[in-house]
């Protein structure tokens, strides 16, 4: 376990790598007994000190919700980050490439809370009820630390939460079977990458129950109005200047975002 001292130029070293788009030391190099109670504890001060600076939290994002990429970074449970009102974008958007140290992109359903949930014992069913709109999305990843980076690095980094476009066709959560909704991701004219979003924990709504089950015992609700990425069903696929990332969610419409 860190000490506060330890935390605090954790913290110092991400907000410089926000502020100037280049990556910093990652905390797992900067301090080797580093624990994941220690990169939670840097993500919240991170985003306390956001929010004294003037942002909004505006909900969560859930990372590593597939097997294969807990496998990957040697976890068994997914991550969160917070979104910031400054994160949200509308489909169509265009971003300066210059605004991020290594921009990747995912495809991913956002859930647009109506009634409050918290743990323990939240479940789908619960999920399901409490969700007003599921919204077709692109989030926008980005890592401010080197790498290689370890799981510790990733938290401690806000989950690489780097911006969310909204799009597509809004739906009520029982108006589609949410795991048979699929995305074919475009990089320019090729395809990149496809999936299903039954690839998130089974059903995508898992993801935002094991949020809430994540944050209840400490204390957190997520609330009413709030969004929560639900996790990716591909790979990330890298964004270079120029390009135009379009994720088509077949009859959920598309969402797009071009890095200028």
């Amino acid at each position: 376990m860190l000490s506060e001292e330890q935390r605090a130029e954790a913290v110092a070293s991400l907000l410089e790598s926000h502020r100037t788009k280049v990556q910093g030391e990652r905390p797992s190099q900067m301090f080797p007994g580093i624990e994941i109670e220690d990169s939670y504890a840097i993500s919240s001060a991170v985003a306390e000190r956001k929010v004294r600076d003037g942002a909004r939290i505006v909900g969560h994002k859930v990372g590593l919700t597939s097997r294969a990429m807990q496998a990957s970074s040697k976890i068994d449970e997914p991550d969160y980050g917070y979104l910031f009102d400054d994160l949200v974008l509308q489909d169509g958007a265009v971003v300066p490439f210059e605004s991020f140290c290594v921009p990747r992109v995912e495809p991913e359903l956002t859930f647009i809370l109506k009634e409050p949930l918290k743990g323990p014992g939240v479940g789908l069913v619960d999920v399901m009820r409490a969700t007003e709109w599921v919204v077709p999305s692109i989030e926008i990843i980005d890592a401010r630390v080197t790498e290689p980076r370890k799981i510790y690095d990733t938290v401690a980094d806000n989950g690489a939460a780097a911006g969310i476009v909204l799009g597509g066709r809004p739906v009520r959560p029982e108006d589609v079977d949410l795991r048979w909704v699929g995305a074919v991701f475009y990089r320019n004219a090729g395809i990149e990458e496809t999936g299903l979003a039954a690839g998130v924990l089974g059903h995508p709504a898992m993801a935002i129950a094991w949020l809430a089950n994540k944050l209840g015992p400490l204390g957190t609700t997520l609330e009413p109005g709030h969004m929560v990425l639900s996790g990716s069903f591909t790979r990330p696929v890298w964004a270079e200047k120029g390009d135009t990332l379009h994720a088509d969610f077949g009859p959920l419409g598309s969402v797009a975002v071009q890095f200028s």
